[in-house]
């Protein structure tokens, strides 16, 4: 039984490596914007007031995040653990979903933080092949992501549970590096 949070930089492999451990222990790969999107498609409660925020342009605010994330969290196949991917970004998420742990009777066992260079981050980035990646919208989203994300870093340090892991390796030598915390 394993619950963890993903940390890292965009490119850093998160989502990739999620699936993967979610996938070999059985256990659901939550993604906040999976979560909002399966919400807004089945039209639920919290859906069409998440619906309202993204119409608007405007970023879902912090409690309905976590009133999906709870919602979720209370599912028969996230008994047996999960792993949370993209939440929380800043501390302020990350105290309310400390909170709603403790609510629920859960805990995060430990918060996985793939760290990354930047220079390679950029590569992969670049490598994608999105439109509107490019090398100083790139570096800038890096930036924001120091600012905002790298803080919880030091606040899952604190609490004890922080694991770094090396991502700049093949695919597999990530994956083999993460097996253990599940």
């Amino acid at each position: 039984m394993a619950r963890l949070i993903f940390l890292g930089a965009p490119g850093a492999g998160k989502g990739t490596q999620a699936m993967i451990l979610a996938s070999l222990q059985n256990i659901p790969h939550i993604s906040t914007g999976e979560i909002l999107r399966a919400a807004v498609a089945g039209k639920t409660s919290l859906g069409v007031k998440a619906q309202g925020y993204m119409d608007r342009g405007e970023l879902v605010p912090d409690q309905l995040v976590i009133d999906l994330i709870r919602e979720r969290l209370e599912g028969s196949d996230a008994q047996a653990g999960w792993i949370l991917d993209g939440f929380p970004r800043n501390v302020a998420q990350a105290d309310s979903l400390s909170a709603l742990l403790t609510e629920l009777a859960q805990k995060v066992d430990y918060a996985v933080n793939l760290y990354v260079p930047d220079d390679v981050l950029v590569t992969r980035l670049l490598g994608r092949g999105r439109k509107d990646d490019n090398e100083a919208v790139i570096r800038r989203r890096l930036e924001v992501y120091q600012e905002q994300t790298a803080p919880l870093i030091e606040y899952y340090e604190t609490q004890g549970n922080l694991v770094t892991i090396e991502g700049d390796r093949a695919m597999e030598e990530v994956t083999e590096s993460l097996k253990p915390l599940v």
